[in-house]
């Protein structure tokens, strides 16, 4: 896999992520949260790559630090490394493993 795309993909979410509304609610997130979320997402997917996770049947999604992991996976050991993996990133508040085995 090409090293510049974890580094694409970051600075592809930071343009969207200026371009974004500045408000926050309970269900809309402010500029900054997005920023944040969106930094998050970007490193457990870079983590991903890293340790050899195979990304196309797992979906990443952030919410104000909160991780919902979802899709499927071949294995026990790679669900429970994917949260491993997002449990680790900086700023990561509370992670859903919704990962199902098939």
């Amino acid at each position: 896999m090409n090293a510049t795309r974890p580094s694409s993909l970051l600075a592809l979410a930071l343009l969207v992520a200026l371009l974004a509304g500045c408000g926050a609610s309970p269900v809309r997130e402010s500029t900054g949260e997005y920023v944040d979320d969106t930094i998050i997402t970007t490193k457990i997917v870079a983590g991903f790559v890293g340790n050899g996770i195979n990304l196309t049947n797992i979906k990443v999604e952030t919410f104000k630090g909160n991780v919902q992991l979802s899709g499927f996976t071949k294995t026990e050991q790679e669900k429970q490394a994917s949260a491993d993996i997002a449990k680790s990133v900086n700023g990561v508040k509370q992670v859903f493993n919704e990962i199902l085995i098939r």
